[in-house]
């Protein structure tokens, strides 16, 4: 059974009450492909840059087992197994085979996992009998208008869908997805990218809403201006102070996410083990394993 969301504050910096519990992550590079084509994302490979989609490699099932014990040795404090990407998590079968395993190797660590949603309602019960104790979804709107202006188009059951179309089937996915893992009691975290001009002023309509779904806590994220949506600006203070304050009449708001990597490993803010915990791993291309579906 998953942990409660009392404990998780305990547990998951994620989930921390006040700046910081002290508490560790490490996340594993599992999931290399998307189904899902963002505006604002653009994934790469690097060991420099301090955002989501970024990593230094991706590595197997099996290669994350040894990631985790080597960076227990470094450190200690690490207290959540997480996979965040580089790609979708439920757009390959990597990252529930992994978690398997962490049930199985380590099962004192909090499962963490994040995805889009796309693929959440069908795959629920398995995310659920895998065990993982919290799970974030981003959803940057709950208007198909809206989610138009910051997605593409989605990959689904093997078709390029674009549009309101695509929209529409992301939206109900997700919040489908979300009623049915949060009604098997896991914890769900729900992550928003803030862009001013597009969804600034549906930020209430977004937490209303995942807060009905059954999400235990939001988080909203500033815009990192690239890709498609480059000419874009950053959320000022103001904007994303206005925005949390707005969310936070419906639902718990996160306020010190870091915009971790998605092979981060330590205590956030405090100093990353990455580099010596996947050195000897960093052998992937792009072209390899960066693609839509």
């Amino acid at each position: 059974m998953a942990i409660s969301y009392e404990e998780l504050t305990t547990k998951h910096p994620c989930f921390a009450r006040g700046d910081k519990n002290g508490s560790g992550r490490i996340h594993l590079p599992i999931s290399p492909s998307c189904n899902i084509e963002c505006k604002f994302c653009e994934r790469s490979f690097n060991s420099y840059e301090v955002r989501p989609g970024v990593s230094r490699t991706v590595i197997t099932p099996h290669e994350a087992i040894d990631a985790i014990r080597r960076a227990l040795q470094l450190c200690p404090d690490i207290k959540v197994a997480g996979i965040a990407g580089p790609g979708d998590t439920l757009a390959s079968p990597f990252a529930l085979e992994t978690f398997r395993l962490i049930k199985k190797e380590f099962p004192e660590l909090v499962k963490c996992m994040s995805t889009n949603g796309l693929l959440l309602a069908e795959k629920a019960q398995e995310v659920i009998d895998v065990g993982i104790d919290s799970l974030t979804v981003t959803v940057n709107a709950v208007d198909p208008l809206i989610e138009a202006q910051l997605n593409d188009g989605i990959v689904w059951h093997g078709e390029h869908i674009t549009g309101i179309e695509a929209a529409q089937i992301l939206i109900q996915q997700q919040l489908k997805g979300i009623e049915l893992v949060s009604d098997a009691g896991l914890t769900v975290k729900v992550n928003t990218v803030l862009v001013p001009g597009i969804n600034d002023g549906h930020i209430e309509k977004i937490a209303m809403t995942v807060a009905e779904k059954g999400a235990s806590i939001y988080n909203i994220i500033p815009l990192i201006p690239q890709h498609k949506l480059k000419e874009c600006r950053e959320p000022d203070c103001m904007e994303l102070e206005r925005a949390i304050l707005i969310a936070s009449k419906h639902i718990d708001v996160f306020r010190h996410c870091q915009r971790c990597r998605a092979d981060a490993v330590g205590i956030p803010g405090g100093e990353d083990f990455g580099d010596r915990v996947y050195l000897d791993l960093q052998r992937l291309s792009k072209k390899d394993t960066f693609s839509h579906g």
